[in-house]
């Protein structure tokens, strides 16, 4: 999961009972103890918490092996290891083979940044069977993530609110109004989490990883990052180079690109993907609903946006689909291809007037569930791209920029240049203008970049293997459509992953699936 493309993300309110859960161990006193000698308690999993997006206890692995769930202690300081510890959620399912043919554990991140992986692992724990049988899968939530101390800002009602804003400002007074919610917004992640926003930062959860290592006895990090976890996963091994074992990243960030030229990459990313979308629409036996050829479904889709930026049409409930809304929707339907179906029926209801598909697609893109509830994954994506990312953006900078950006996507365009506005008045210092991942021995990385990625655009994959360094990064290109290409189901691109994790057998560099 990248960062969110959208102009503005948002948080999780701060209730009584979830402030008590973020701060829970934050005073803790550790100066006497060696945070990796710590034992996990490793108890059957409740179901996730608010902040993880609610629902149920995950179901029975198959087999009827229940996922487990246990709490790492983590300094909140790294600076400070003998001072105050947060706790870091963890979830686990125990390799299912023989226990003489165990390599350790296999640790995921799904992205985000600000995606829990205590409530993703389960949800797609069936498609990494064949791993289980020589790994224990595990998954966590980040630091500000989730069960682990989250970042909480807005509250529910004033999300909703905050969501139906115009985030593509025409004049001046929409401009205004765009940056006063941004403030205001920033200044309530500082009112409600204060201790915890200069903490966040990408190599501090690094750290969290390697200290992970250390308690589940791994000699090694065996590591399978997605989107933002394959950036989580360049800052370690640049880190901890010695300590990487067997790692693939899929759904790569550019670790090159500062923020500005990251959200022009997603702009043209997303662009490609609507373009791809259409062209595939129109090339069936039977006819397009959205559109009659390619072009006329992108023009559709421009002047639905143009005219819910007027007038918004009735979404869920008393909530109505605004231009912002309706763009997030699209952007979420974008992520897989096994969702196109979903954006053409969304696009049939918008324009017969109907706008709930569209609103669904966006409230899942924010976090937002059923009984209107948020998680935090939005403040959590706020809080932790603004404390790694140096650049702060005025009003006047993206109006400069805005012909750049909408040259790269007529759609997206101005909704990513806007988004550059979020850090403006973060109540913390970015750390860079982009990580370092040179990685300089460590083990070979599997680095697998999509051609059609919306979100983390291919030429990325490339870059990583670069910046990682030679004889690290080995690419191995899947010439597809969606976010990532092992959930594809691809034999090629699984066997070339499962062959390196379960075998150490590297690609070829250069390999190309299709």
């Amino acid at each position: 999961m990248p960062k969110p493309p959208r102009p503005r993300v948002a948080a999780l309110t701060a209730t009584a009972l979830l402030l008590a859960s973020a701060l829970a161990g934050c005073g803790n006193d550790a100066k006497d103890e060696d945070l990796s000698a710590q034992k996990l308690s490793w108890k059957d999993c409740p179901a996730p918490s608010r902040t993880e997006g609610g629902g149920d206890a995950p179901s029975p692995l198959p087999g009827g092996d229940e996922w487990q769930c246990a709490t790492l202690k983590a300094p909140l300081d790294w600076a400070k290891p003998k001072g105050d510890t947060i706790g870091i959620a963890l979830i686990r399912a125990e390799a299912s083979g023989p226990e003489n043919e165990r390599i350790g554990s296999l640790v995921f991140n799904f992205g985000g940044p600000g995606g829990s992986g205590v409530s993703t692992l389960p949800a797609f724990g069936s498609d990494y069977a064949k791993l289980r049988t020589r790994y224990d899968l595990v998954s966590f939530d980040p630091r500000g993530v989730g069960r682990s101390a989250p970042v909480e800002c807005l509250n529910d009602l004033q999300l909703d609110a905050y969501f139906e804003q115009d985030g593509t400002p025409d004049d001046s007074a929409e401009r205004a109004k765009l940056l006063a919610d941004t403030k205001e917004f920033n200044a309530a992640c500082e009112e409600n989490s204060k201790k915890m926003l200069p903490h966040v930062r990408t190599t501090d959860a690094a750290r969290d990883m390697d200290l992970m290592r250390q308690v589940l006895g791994d000699a090694k990090l065996h590591y399978f990052g997605i989107s933002y976890g394959t950036e989580l996963g360049g800052v370690y091994a640049h880190l901890f180079p010695k300590h990487v074992g067997r790692a693939v990243f899929d759904g790569v960030v550019d670790p090159t690109q500062n923020s500005e030229q990251g959200s022009l990459g997603q702009a043209e990313g997303f662009q490609l993907a609507l373009d791809n979308f259409a062209e595939d629409c129109t090339s069936q036996p039977t006819d397009c609903p959205v559109g009659d050829t390619a072009r006329d479904v992108r023009n559709r889709i421009a002047k639905l946006l143009t005219d819910l930026d007027g007038t918004p049409i009735p979404g869920i409930g008393q909530r109505v689909l605004t231009q912002t809304a309706a763009t997030n929707g699209i952007a979420q339907a974008l992520y897989s291809k096994d969702f196109w179906e979903y954006l053409t029926e969304g696009l049939e209801q918008a324009y017969d007037g109907d706008g709930r598909v569209l609103m669904l697609l966006s409230d899942s893109m924010n976090g937002r569930s059923e009984n209107g509830e948020y998680s935090n994954i939005a403040a959590a994506n706020i809080s932790i791209n603004c404390a790694d990312t140096k650049p702060r953006y005025t009003t006047t900078e993206v109006e400069r920029k805005l012909p750049e950006f909408r040259a790269a996507s007529p759609l997206f365009g101005d909704f990513m240049a806007w988004s550059m506005l979020n850090c403006t008045d973060w109540a913390v210092a970015g750390a860079a203008d982009h990580p370092d991942v040179s990685a300089a021995g460590s083990a070979p990385i599997l680095v697998v970049g999509n051609t059609g990625d919306p979100a983390t655009p291919y030429e990325g994959a490339r870059k990583m293997a670069g910046a990682l360094g030679q004889g690290v990064g080995v690419e191995l290109t899947y010439k597809g459509q969606g976010h990532g290409a092992y959930e594809s189901k691809n034999k090629c691109v699984q066997d070339a992953v499962n062959g390196y994790l379960l075998s150490g057998k590297v690609p070829a560099a250069g390999t190309v699936c299709s």
